[in-house]
């Protein structure tokens, strides 16, 4: 498939217009050829992710998390920040990212968190849409929904607030911590996030949202699957292969 056909589906998907100022969605490292034949899709690109490509044959890793937040003024393979692409360059593997606007589109990470949760009813939380917001099926408690976005998650949850009655659910895959204040105006009963800071968390139950903390990795990962379900019924000529890579973090 051409690269440009494939870009263009990826604009579809998660428009370059949903991503925030800051951010750095798109191609990152351009490629050699002009055809896409095959994919590696991770949510960090690594420098294992970047030699797992260049092993697996693939022309392109598709990343959630883009690399190159700030400039630099070299690219070294022993600096942290930028030896990814200084590997991927020297593969010849090109790198896309969809970043901010992947978290805000519709079937995107906080779409794909709700409907793996069982959060109904979602749509995007003003102003920038990143996070979303719905209701359970049914009220529960607190420790029960919980142990429910351990379960599904597969991970550990930390949690902040008292024990309560839960209905109305927002969620912010990554680091969303400090967005309580949006989820006590929309009258949410609990923030589920992938971060969130000791200062936030004491803030959160002071103000009566309760927090469920469940790794940056594990709320944003849950999108790799569909995502690459929805290139492989619009596009035609690739291979999608996912990341045997996971969170660099790991318990005891």
């Amino acid at each position: 498939m051409n690269k440009n056909d494939f870009f263009a589906v990826m604009e579809e998907i998660a428009p370059q217009e949903l991503a925030l100022s800051y951010d750095n969605s798109g191609l990152i490292v351009g490629m050699e050829g002009e055809d896409i034949t095959r994919v590696l899709v991770a949510l960090d690109c690594t420098v294992e992710v970047a030699d797992e490509a260049k092993a697996l044959g693939c022309d392109l890793v598709l990343t959630h998390h883009p690399l190159l937040f700030s400039p630099v003024k070299k690219l070294a393979p022993d600096d942290p920040v930028t030896a990814p692409v200084y590997r991927l360059i020297k593969h010849g593997v090109g790198m896309f990212a969809a970043h901010t606007n992947l978290d805000s589109a519709e079937g995107g990470v906080n779409t794909t968190l709700c409907r793996v949760l069982g959060v109904l009813n979602e749509r995007p939380v003003p102003p920038e849409g990143l996070c979303r917001v719905g209701e359970l099926a049914e009220a529960t408690s607190f420790t029960a929904f919980a142990a429910k976005v351990e379960q599904v998650l597969g991970t550990k949850v930390r949690l902040a607030g008292q024990e309560r009655t839960i209905k109305r659910v927002m969620v912010c895959g990554g680091s969303g911590g400090s967005e309580y204040p949006l989820a006590k105006e929309l009258g949410a009963d609990v923030l589920v996030t992938g971060e969130c800071k000791h200062n936030q968390a004491i803030e959160a139950a002071f103000a009566g949202v309760n927090v469920i903390v469940a790794g940056h990795y594990e709320t944003e990962a849950v999108v790799l699957p569909p995502l690459i379900a929805k290139l492989r019924l619009r596009t035609s000529g690739v291979e999608y292969l996912l990341s045997r890579a996971g969170t660099p973090l790991r318990s005891l």
